[in-house]
């Protein structure tokens, strides 16, 4: 190495040990009168989106301020709460859980610690203890970025299909039909002001995730709620904050051709290799991750129709 390319070397070295490790910017954009949504990335779980690959909600009152999700750990917890801060000087009096995936719920733990309630429906309960473990196996990919995040259960759980909570004077409406995504999956419906927090019941822009916790049937009921609502503005669990028709079309449709087909598969007897191939996924082409997950959702959703 010549004496120039030594100094190119340890010049770009200098560079970047001086640049900043990136990291995602939670910043909140208004939605609707005093409603507002962070809107995540639609790849998976990295090191530099902190784990934060979903939406999270803001809803300001004038008795204080609610947060819709909880994000993936304790610092990307904090930093949801130092984007609040940005938006309002209200105190943050609730954070609402939406359902049992780790990006929902893990952040929980800062929120507890500085005395704020955090609410979530009794249907999570299990598998939030359940699946912590794996969770946090998952996050893994995070490092240093996951210390500090301990699984933190709810400090209220509702229970019912219908939950009507106040604060502030604006209403929140909790809905239950024993989830979809996962077994805790809510809906948090704002009447007054035809916001629709979805939750995990709604994807767009990407393919939505199956698990084996996930039930398609219950989704589906949870889709129905949706459906009669007819809310003016949805936020979705991923994805670009949407309205109804493009929800129906890139959730709820691909849920319906999932399980028809694989119901018929099922009761003519076609294997789980030939029933996954004939399945028809082009409308659903466009869709980020299409080509790689849609197999893995008609091979979930047969073995779901098997023992149904």
């Amino acid at each position: 190495m010549t004496s120039m390319q030594r100094l190119w070397a340890a010049s770009a070295a200098a560079l970047l040990t001086a640049m900043p490790v990136w990291a995602v910017d939670v910043v909140f954009k208004p939605v609707a009168d005093g409603v507002y949504a962070y809107v995540g990335e639609i790849e998976g779980r990295t090191y530099e989106n902190e784990g934060l690959n979903a939406n999270i909600g803001l809803v300001v009152t004038p008795a204080g301020a609610v947060l819709i999700d909880s994000g993936a750990t304790f610092q990307s917890a904090r930093k949801i709460h130092e984007a609040a801060k940005k938006v309002t000087n209200q105190p943050v009096k609730w954070v609402i859980n939406t359902g049992d995936q780790d990006h929902r719920w893990l952040g929980n733990g800062y929120f507890t610690a500085l005395g704020i309630e955090t609410i979530a429906h009794t249907g999570a309960q299990a598998d939030m203890k359940n699946r912590s473990g794996e969770h946090l196996k998952g996050l893994k990919v995070l490092k240093e970025r996951l210390d500090g995040t301990v699984p933190t259960l709810p400090t209220r759980c509702v229970t019912g299909q219908d939950t009507r909570l106040e604060l502030g004077g604006t209403v929140f409406e909790l809905k239950h039909r024993n989830g979809g995504h996962t077994p805790g999956d809510t809906l948090v419906w704002l009447p007054q002001k035809n916001v629709l927090f979805a939750g995990d019941v709604v994807y767009v822009d990407r393919v939505l995730g199956l698990h084996p916790v996930s039930n398609t049937r219950n989704w589906l009921a949870s889709f129905a709620v949706i459906d009669a609502l007819k809310p003016q503005t949805i936020v979705p669990g991923h994805g670009n904050v949407t309205n109804l028709a493009t929800a129906q079309a890139q959730t709820r449709d691909l849920l319906l051709a999932l399980r028809a087909h694989m119901k018929k598969a099922v009761d003519d007897g076609v294997d789980l290799s030939a029933a996954v191939k004939s399945f028809d996924g082009k409308p659903f082409a466009g869709l980020k991750h299409a080509e790689v997950w849609i197999p893995q959702l008609a091979n979930q959703t047969y073995l779901e129709m098997e023992r149904e």
